[in-house]
C-alpha cells in the first residue's frame, strides 16, 4: 500500500451548544478554526480528497471560504443530528476508489502534519491508525455516589484523539453494524473494535485538542501565536 490514496473525512457538523455557538466558525488567529484544520490535510500528499461535513444551514461555506483555496475539499455535505451519523453521511460520499479512510475533527485546528502522516503509515500496515496519548494523571473508577471504587494503572489507559484511520470497508462495515444495531459510540475505533478488528495507537501529542470549551480555544491561541512567531522568525533569519 505504498502508493495509497487516502479519503479524509473532516467533521466539522457541531451546533457549539457547550461554547455557545458554532466551534468550527469562530476566529482564531484571525481565520475561522475550520480554515487551520483544513489548511494542514491540504498539504499532505497522500490525501487526495476531503469530504467536509458541515451543518445544514451553513453549505453555503464552500464558496465563502472554500472555493479555490482548499482544492482537495471534493465535496461539502449535511451532518446528522450527532457525531456518528453525520460521520457515516461523510463515509458514504468516499471515493470508493480509495483503499484508507481518515477521520477528523474539524475543530482539533492544531493537529501537525507528522500525526497525519504518521497514522496513514501505520493504517497501510495495520488496517487501522488512532492517534492518542498514555495518561498522565491517576485515573479513579468511581460510583453513581462519587465514591473511589477502584485505582486503575495508568500504564494501560490512553486518551483518544483524532484523525483516525481505517481500511475504507472496515469502516463502513462499522458503521453499518452499528446502525443496524442502533448503537452509539463514543468514536469511530469503538465501532470498529466491537466487531472484532484490532485497532493500533499512534502517539499523537498534547497539543492536538480539540476546542470545546472557551478555555481551550485561548490554550489554541497561545500554541498558534508561539508557532507562526517561531516560522517568522526562522523565515527572516534565513533570508
Amino acid at each position: 500500500m505504498k502508493n495509497t490514496n487516502v479519503s479524509a473525512v473532516i467533521v466539522a457538523a457541531g451546533k457549539g451548544e457547550r461554547i455557545g455557538k458554532k466551534k468550527q466558525f469562530i476566529p482564531l488567529a484571525g481565520k475561522p478554526i475550520l480554515y487551520w484544520t483544513l489548511e494542514k490535510f491540504q498539504k499532505v500528499k497522500k490525501i487526495k480528497e476531503i469530504i467536509l461535513v458541515l451543518p445544514k444551514e451553513d453549505i453555503w461555506f464552500k464558496e465563502k471560504m472554500i472555493k479555490g483555496k482548499f482544492t482537495k475539499v471534493k465535496k461539502i455535505i449535511p451532518g446528522g443530528k450527532i457525531r456518528q451519523k453525520s460521520v457515516f453521511n461523510g463515509l458514504k460520499k468516499v471515493n470508493p476508489n480509495f483503499s484508507l479512510v481518515m477521520i477528523h475533527d474539524g475543530v482539533r485546528p492544531l493537529v501537525s502534519e507528522r500525526i497525519i502522516e504518521n497514522t496513514i503509515k501505520v493504517a497501510e500496515k495495520y488496517g487501522s491508525a488512532v492517534a492518542g496519548l498514555p495518561v498522565k494523571e491517576t485515573i479513579k473508577m468511581v460510583s453513581t455516589e462519587n465514591l473511589v471504587e477502584t485505582t486503575l494503572s495508568r500504564e494501560k489507559i490512553w486518551t483518544i484523539q483524532t484523525p483516525q484511520v481505517f481500511r475504507r470497508e472496515i469502516i463502513l462495515k462499522a458503521h453499518r453494524k452499528a446502525k443496524e444495531d442502533e448503537f452509539i459510540g463514543t468514536d469511530d475505533a469503538q465501532l470498529v473494535e466491537r466487531i472484532g478488528y484490532s485497532v493500533k495507537l499512534v502517539p499523537g501529542e498534547y497539543t492536538n485538542i480539540k476546542i470545546t470549551t472557551p478555555e481551550d480555544l485561548l490554550f489554541a491561541q497561545t500554541i498558534l501565536k508561539t508557532r507562526m512567531d517561531t516560522n517568522k522568525k526562522f523565515a527572516n533569519k534565513h533570508e
